[in-house]
């Protein structure tokens, strides 16, 4: 970009030399800085539970790399939560879409379905079918989602779980959210 390049005030005014810069500027964006700063924002939401939301997403995500789960699916185990901070309503989908440009689609799909496939172990409390993950039933990733919700999240709200903490996963986190971003 020019040294005397116009800054735009309106979308339909951008020219093509003005969308580079702006693309160059994303890219240089730290959006592992801010994931991981709306990570330590989970500390002290506690919902009710043993645990507050930042333990509980390391403990997820602790329980995914003991299990052998590959980067993608650790980082899916971590943030899977993280749009608590927002809303505990729709947060899976939140989530989700925080996720989709870094990680494969397969994490994407579970993280974005996780709260049904977890609902067999409490939706029928809330007048909810516990059984909403078989809609699912089919999907090439069905068993795995299911294995996320059963074996890493749903058991992780155990104050004496051996968990490992934020700064763990970190340099993971740095390296899948520096990757080019797919559309």
């Amino acid at each position: 970009m020019s040294t005397t390049a116009r800054i735009y005030t309106r979308m339909d005014e951008f020219d093509d030399e003005y969308i580079v810069s702006v693309k160059q500027a994303i890219a240089a964006d730290k959006m592992a800085d801010r994931v991981l700063t709306n990570l330590r924002s989970l500390e002290g939401i506690v919902h009710g539970f043993a645990v507050d939301q930042l333990v509980h997403a390391c403990q997820t995500a602790t329980r995914a790399e003991r299990a052998g789960a590959d980067g993608d699916l650790i980082i899916g185990a971590l943030c899977h939560d993280m749009a608590k901070i927002l809303t505990p309503y729709n947060h899976s989908s939140v989530a989700a879409e925080v996720v989709r440009p870094f990680v494969r689609e397969e994490v994407t799909w579970i993280v974005d379905v996780h709260q049904d496939f977890q609902g067999k172990h409490y939706y029928e409390h809330l007048g909810k079918d516990p059984n909403a993950r078989e809609q699912y039933r089919g999907h090439p990733s069905f068993d795995l989602a299911a294995t996320f919700a059963d074996d890493w999240d749903q058991t992780s709200f155990d104050p004496d779980y051996p968990t490992e903490p934020l700064a763990h996963f970190e340099p993971l986190l740095r390296e899948v959210f520096s990757r080019p971003p797919r559309d």
